[in-house]
């Protein structure tokens, strides 16, 4: 579940996103562009039996984003706005469908290589 925040006046807005503990039982990381695809950044705490993590980001562009569970196993996740090869993408402040920018995101594999 992807939880959004109102935009704030210095232009961000805080996401919080939640998983199943028992969907990814042995830990999970969000990962995506806004950290570059990195593991470490914002590793998923166990809580209430969900993993929960907060990011700040900027209001005025969509995001690609990942998760990575333990033995390196990624999955999208379904509350996304869209998704496509490189993963789910949400828009921090929801915009028209027809506005939605669809390219230009990092890919999974370019962010491995």
């Amino acid at each position: 579940m992807i939880k959004r925040g109102k935009p704030a006046r210095d232009g961000h807005v805080k996401l919080t996103f939640t998983v199943p503990v028992d969907q990814a039982p042995g830990g999970l990381s969000l990962v995506g562009d806004f950290n570059d695809w990195d593991p470490y950044a914002h590793p998923m705490e166990p809580k209430n039996f969900v993993y929960e993590v907060s990011v700040t980001v900027p209001a005025d562009r969509p995001m690609c984003f990942r998760y990575l569970a333990h033995g390196g196993v990624w999955f999208d996740d379904p509350d996304a706005d869209f998704h496509d090869q490189h993963g789910g993408h949400i828009e921090a402040v929801r915009t028209a469908p027809a506005a939605r920018a669809k390219n230009g995101a990092a890919s999974v594999a370019d962010a491995l290589a």
